[in-house]
This record gives structure tokens, sequence and C-alpha cells, in this order.
């Protein structure tokens, strides 16, 4: 069956067709390391996630009128359709994809080659993470801010200098401490004025780091989406951060993910309403004939954890 120029091959059609012996070049698209545990009989490995895909395949045959038939690994992934796309982009006329991939090949029963084709396969989509106390790693963590008024933005760094989580049932708690004197400006490197705007933002006026110079975020509450993908936003995460001396609630959402090292890592982008911590200097909501001074209450934040 043609479906967008190319074509659809049930399983038992595939092992028809492998039966008579007909020429075609069967190409497994997924991994090399997932390719060398299972593929199909008979199959090559061309990768449609590496940029040289297409090389990789006119590496196995440049014959773009031949018979070229696709699989990748279920029908929920895109991996071979989304090869095929690319192949058709590339002149070849005779292309073909297994439906349900790998695991409609394997659901009616035909056999499979490889170095583990009877283990459990994971298709790494959603988060799992395991049962475990953590310490952040404060040199691979950072927290960089960005804050704006209606002419320029400037951005920095703040180091976060320490902290602990814990993981138990799919549930994120614990605390860390950021170090508000460690505070840098990135964009006015070199310039006059950069010491001007950083002595300016450790002032009475912003943060008062002479008598704070320690904020602390405490996690009240961490839990999964109830479909954590990995790529996406997957832990809405409720805390508490206590700033210039003030405590008051900030939740944002966060994509968790864990590293085959077991590092725990947390990645957000969100912005706080500063005046809700008292630093109200150059807000309109307090302040009239402002003029040159005015500043966006909004302070955007990105951070990434890492803990081991």
């Amino acid at each position: 069956m043609k479906s967008h120029g190319y074509n659809q091959l049930t399983p038992e059609e595939l092992h028809l067709w492998m039966a008579e012996k007909k020429n075609l070049c069967l190409i497994d698209t997924l991994p090399a390391d997932h390719f060398y545990r299972v593929r199909l009989p008979g199959s090559a490995n061309a990768c449609v996630f590496e940029v040289d895909f297409i090389d990789q395949v006119k590496a196995i045959s440049e014959d773009k009128d031949g018979e070229t038939v696709l699989y990748g690994s279920s029908a929920r992934s895109m991996d071979a359709v989304r090869a095929a796309e690319k192949l058709e982009a590339e002149g070849y006329r005779q292309v073909s994809v297994l439906t349900g991939g790998i695991e409609g090949w394997r659901s009616v029963g035909l056999a499979l080659e490889g170095e583990a084709i009877d283990e459990p396969d994971d298709p790494q989509t959603l988060l799992k993470l395991d049962d475990r106390s953590y310490k952040i790693d404060t040199e691979q963590s950072s927290i960089q801010w960005t804050g704006r008024n209606a002419h320029s933005s400037h951005f920095g760094d703040i180091k976060i200098s320490k902290g602990e989580l814990a993981v138990k049932g799919g549930k994120i708690t614990g605390s860390f401490d950021i170090d508000m004197e460690s505070m840098t400006n990135i964009n006015l490197e070199g310039d006059e004025s950069q010491p001007v705007l950083i002595a300016h933002l450790k002032s009475d006026d912003f943060f008062l780091t002479r008598i704070f110079p320690k904020a602390t975020f405490k996690i009240l509450d961490a839990s999964p989406v109830k479909e954590p993908f990995a790529t996406l936003p997957n832990y809405e995460i409720k805390g508490q951060l206590k700033l210039r001396g003030v405590e008051a609630g900030q939740d944002f959402w966060a994509t968790v993910s864990q590293s085959p090292e077991k590092t725990l890592l947390i990645e957000a982008h969100f912005d706080i309403d500063r005046t809700r911590w008292n630093i109200i200097y150059g807000s309109t909501r307090f302040f009239e004939h402002l003029g040159m001074h005015q500043v966006f209450d909004l302070i955007s934040i990105e951070m990434r954890i890492a803990a081991l």
C-alpha cells in the first residue's frame, strides 16, 4: 500500500519477499548499538538520527531504482517513516516501510537475530528515576539570569553553593543554596559599566547581598506528569524561595532526566516576579516618574542542576 509516496509492507508481506529471495535492500534505521542487540535477518544498519544518514545508505546501496525496505522500532516511532521521507527526497524511487517495525515483526512470531533478542526492549521514551539520595554537583550546576527594561537586557550567572536531593517513588525532595555574592554579568564583559551594574544589583536597590548573601530554594513537592516523556517538561515543581530575607512560593515546570551514569539532571526555564521578594526598584507598580530608571518586574531564570 502506498503512503506519502512510499509503500507500506506488513511483516507477512516482507517475510514472503525474503522467502522468495526478492532482490531488496533491507535497512535498520535505529542506532548501531540497538542494531547489534536485535535486528531483522539480513538487514544492514543506517541510523536515521545521524546527520550522515544518506551517506550511510549510499554505502549500503546507491541503486535508487532498487527495492529499499526500511524498518524501525514500532508503530509508535517515526524512525522508518522519517528515513523514507529522506530517501525519497534524495531520489530513491522504490522505498517501503515495514509496518510495526521490529515490534510488529516479533508479534507475528517471525525470527530475529542479534546479541540480545530475548531481552526486554526499553524504548527510552518515558523518564524512569532510581530511588536514592543525591548531592548537587555545584561545578556542573548553574543558574543564568536575564533582566530587562524597555531598551535593553542584561544576563549573567549565579552559582549554586550546595544542595541535596532525594528521589522516592518518583517524587523529588530537597533544597539548595544560591550564592548571591557570586552574581556575574556576561553581556557587558569588558565594558566599564559592568562593575557598576553588578554593584547596583548587589545593593539595597536589588538583592542587598551584604546582608543577604544566600538565597535558598526548598522543594515542597515535585511530581512527574502522567506521561513523563524524557524530552518534554515532565515534572511540576512547587517550592519556596527565600530571597533577600523574604520567603515566597515559586512553582515551575522542569525537564528531569537521568544520565547512564545515574546523574540526576533538572533543566528549567521560568520567570520570577522580583517584587514578591520586596525588590521593587524601577517598578511602575510602586514608583512614578521613573524615566530611564524603569526596570521590568520579571527576571528570567534558566536553571540546570546536576546531582550525583
